[in-house]
């Protein structure tokens, strides 16, 4: 390795993008190359960033197995940042095996860290908790700790556990302080305000209360009967409902959970679940069947009740109120919203792959939104990318979508 190959790969480790460009920007070789994508992709600069990488992962010759592992790894982590999320996960696995064989720990663990990021992006939060499990921070240097740290805290607060992702956050500035690099100390402080910010809001009794992170944590780890419409589910205490696959009934326990103490005119839920104004007999018919679906499977937690009007919910243990959570921003586009509210470019196909929705459904919500104002496009094509303001004043951790477990 020469000297100006080097000097840009220190640069580069201190978060020094220009520095590096000047070692190794006139250089065509490919280890320069590798760090002239690299050093772009630090700038924001990243389709250049990515032809650059690709360009020295084809002139490293096949004796030069660990160099092309690395350009694999920084390339995968481009992609990352333009939110690509398709493809194969496998090329990056491979590479971090080659990099463990051929002892470059660092890299190695650098490309679990991007597979593990990109789960969260995709809402598995069970599979990133496996990947997240085996590594081991002791051995990190600090700007990998700091990037582990943040990545456990992010999980944590997606999962509602809040002292944990505190503990992580503490951690992840630590490690940033002694890494000095500003985008992770800027990174944590931005992770540090979300705790703050309001994250939900809660409606008892006629009246409306913002929640932050903890405080919907507490709330639903009492023994409330929460109606949660951030991830569509009926729970109290450690026992849950899920309703998100089922549309028709989560509509109805909200209707009447709303109404609590009170009851719901029949035709009222007929208007919400059904969108009917004018209700005849068969939707009357239907509201019974729908209503006795969701008797059965709240049996654990409520109690459903036919009165003269309609239909009324009472918890099992009527000492315990029934609450409404609701998201800051509601609609059929929130969680769209929430991810394009990062402040990062999606593509049609990563926003569709995060939603666990068709591309067409992605693309009418965009051009809704569009038209609105509240995103706006960059590129044309297949280079098309999707950008939003992002959502100041409250936090998005409830908003974003997580997978669905398959029953």
């Amino acid at each position: 390795m020469d000297s100006l190959i080097a000097a840009a790969g220190r640069a580069l480790a201190g978060g020094d993008a220009l520095a590096a460009l000047k070692h190794v920007g006139l250089r065509d070789d490919p280890p320069a190359l590798a760090l002239r994508g690299i050093a772009m992709a630090q700038l924001g600069e990243h389709p250049r960033a990515r032809e650059l990488l690709k360009r020295a992962a084809r002139g490293f010759g096949s004796h030069e197995e660990l160099a092309r592992a690395r350009c694999v790894v920084a390339e995968a982590e481009v992609a990352l940042a333009m939110r690509d999320l398709g493809g194969s996960a496998r090329p990056l696995a491979t590479a971090a095996a080659t990099l463990d064989a051929r002892n470059d720990r660092a890299n190695a663990t650098q490309a679990r860290l991007i597979a593990l990021r990109r789960l969260l992006l995709l809402g598995r939060l069970d599979d990133a908790a496996a990947a997240l499990a085996p590594l081991d921070t002791s051995t990190m240097p600090p700007a990998l700790q700091a990037v582990t740290e943040l990545a456990a805290a992010e999980l944590a607060l997606r999962s509602l556990r809040t002292a944990d992702a505190e503990a992580a956050l503490a951690r992840a500035r630590a490690a940033a302080e002694r890494a000095r690099v500003p985008a992770l100390l800027a990174e944590v402080a931005e992770a540090h305000a979300a705790l703050e910010r309001p994250a939900a809001r809660r409606f008892h009794a006629e009246q409306e209360q913002p929640l932050r992170l903890a405080e919907v944590e507490a709330l639903l780890g009492s023994d409330a009967l929460v109606l949660d419409a951030c991830r569509r589910r009926l729970r109290a205490g450690s026992q849950a409902l899920a309703l998100a696959r089922r549309p028709i009934l989560f509509a109805l326990a909200r209707a009447l959970a709303e109404a609590w103490p009170g009851d719901v005119e029949r035709d009222l839920l007929i208007a919400r679940a059904f969108r009917m104004r004018r209700p005849d007999e068969t939707h009357r018919a239907r509201l019974r069947v729908e209503i006795g679906r969701l008797r059965a499977l709240a049996a654990p937690l409520a109690r459903i009740d036919a009165t003269a009007r309609g239909f009324a919910l009472t918890p099992l243990d009527a000492a315990y109120p029934v609450v409404v959570l609701v998201p800051p921003v509601e609609g059929d586009q929130a969680s769209l919203l929430a991810l394009l509210g990062d402040g990062a470019a999606w593509s049609t196909s990563a926003l569709a792959l995060a939603l666990g929705a068709s591309q067409r459904t992605v693309q009418r919500a965009l051009v809704e939104l569009e038209a609105a104002g509240q995103v706006r496009s960059i590129g044309r094509t297949r280079a098309q990318r999707w950008l939003a303001p992002p959502l100041a004043g409250f936090t998005t951790i409830l908003l974003l979508p997580a997978a669905l477990p398959l029953t």
